[in-house]
């Protein structure tokens, strides 16, 4: 697992366990937990979609370390 501290925030990778309403999803992270996450601009203007099982990176708030922000889909 590669974590890297930027600035504000954390990331992880995961993959795509549910998709639910609203754009968002939830997401098993390679360290075992599970957290709710949305797309991050980029992704929703190129009109990247996920799917169940899709291996993605998430940002993950320092704050907040059950909500991220998804930018990458691998």
């Amino acid at each position: 697992m590669t974590d890297q501290v930027s600035k504000d925030y954390l990331e992880v990778r995961g993959v795509v366990e549910e998709l639910l309403p609203g754009a968002k999803f939830k997401i098993k992270l390679d360290n075992g937990q599970t957290i709710f996450g949305h797309l991050s601009g980029k992704m929703r203007m190129n009109r990247i979609r996920l799917l169940p099982g899709d291996e993605v990176k998430v940002e993950i708030s320092l704050y907040d370390l059950t909500k991220g922000r998804v930018v990458y889909r691998f």
